[in-house]
């Protein structure tokens, strides 16, 4: 067992033999078909800042009442989302360090199990993950397209519907992901749901910026200041973007790699991108590690709250 185990367990396709492997991997090219040994201090060190970055996220969220709105308790279940990633990254590899150096010995049906549990968990919250990142685009479109009508369209209780499905949904998701791994119609539906999200957004922030360039030239044309509604639009459609391609960047060579495990298993140059899942896995992390600092200086509100909550101001 290893760290990010449920993701590893994907690293390559089952039909795929291990004389396959070999023989893709010589044939591929060489020396740079030879993967990436990226050690387990790596994991452990980018899981305990994105815990910490993520939590201080969430503090600032519950101390300042003005953030308390459905916009940022969709940002903080985003932040409980990465969270929820570096605590079963920590929690995985200190159980795996502690069975490695006989602290903790226990039998393998009760390893089994623990693993399975902490691969739920981690493959959760890739999906509210996802989820929650449709959902806050979403909410910004309805903020920009339906400002008036915003607070009666996006009401307290269906905010809380809305995060309280995407968590069952995401619960549900992993377990059947972690049940039927090695089926390709799971893998299948994995990927189908990752570009269905990737095209909602895209979609969603190419009409915000199409509005927003509409208002930018209208603007100029009449030679006025912008205002502060225009500007404040603006800027959170740069922000959402911003977190749309950290995403795509972050997450986009893990889906091919899904996608190349469905189409080509035993393609020789398939397996050299195969041999390169450590540095997906790393990526993975990273995004969990960015998306705080994003939130933390493009929003003045949550930057100021931040603050007092790393100098204790209470």
């Amino acid at each position: 067992m290893s760290a990010l185990a449920p993701l590893r367990l994907l690293r390559e396709p089952s039909n795929a033999s291990e004389g396959n492997h070999s023989n893709a991997t010589v044939g591929a090219g060489g020396g740079w078909c030879q993967g990436l040994d990226i050690p387990n201090e790596l994991f452990l060190v980018l899981g305990l800042v994105s815990l910490v970055e993520n939590l201080l996220v969430v503090a600032a969220i519950l101390k300042n009442r003005n953030l308390h709105s459905p916009t940022y308790y969709f940002i903080c279940c985003l932040a409980v989302s990465d969270m929820l990633v570096s605590i079963s990254n920590l929690a995985e590899m200190l159980f795996m360090l502690l069975l490695e150096h006989g602290v903790l010995v226990m039998r393998p049906s009760i390893v089994r199990h623990m693993d399975s549990v902490i691969d739920t968990l981690i493959c959760s919250s890739v999906f509210s993950s996802l989820s929650f990142l449709g959902v806050i685009a979403v909410d910004r479109y309805i903020t920009i397209f339906y400002a008036l009508r915003y607070h009666s369209i996006m009401t307290l209780q269906r905010a809380v519907v809305t995060m309280a499905s995407v968590w069952l949904a995401s619960t549900v998701s992993s377990t059947v992901l972690i049940a039927y791994y090695r089926s390709n119609t799971v893998l299948l539906c994995l990927i189908g749901f990752f570009l269905f999200m990737l095209v909602l957004m895209l979609v969603l922030y190419i009409h915000m910026f199409a509005l927003a360039r509409h208002h930018l030239h209208s603007i100029s044309s009449q030679q006025k200041p912008p205002t502060a509604h225009r500007g404040g639009s603006l800027k959170g459609a740069v922000t959402l973007t911003i977190l749309l391609g950290v995403f795509f960047i972050c997450w986009g060579p893990f889906f091919f790699h899904l996608i190349l495990i469905v189409t080509c298993p035993t393609n020789p140059f398939c397996t050299c991108f195969f041999s390169y899942f450590n540095l997906f896995l790393i990526l993975i992390i990273c995004n969990s590690v960015i998306d705080p600092l994003i939130y933390a200086f493009r929003s003045q509100e949550l930057r100021r709250t931040l603050r007092e909550v790393m100098t204790c101001s209470w």
